[in-house]
């Protein structure tokens, strides 16, 4: 089926449902999909918390280490 024939078909749908139903057609452009981007999880307070304690314990370890040597 060619686009022609498509729109033809269509337009011939469209003719039928308004004489039986006496409905409105409302025709709408295609939406282009949504893009798919990768999911990310907003830090929450504790999440933050916890970031800052793991760097205070890194920071920690690497003094002990530098002060051993």
């Amino acid at each position: 089926m060619t686009k022609d024939e498509l729109r033809a078909e269509l337009e011939r749908q469209t003719k039928r449902y308004k004489e039986v139903y006496g409905g409105e057609i409302i025709t709408y452009a295609a939406q282009p999909d949504p893009d798919r981007r990768p999911w990310r999880k907003k830090s929450s307070l504790l999440d933050k918390v916890f970031e800052k304690e793991l760097e205070k314990i890194e920071k920690d370890l690497q003094t002990k280490k530098q002060e051993s040597h």
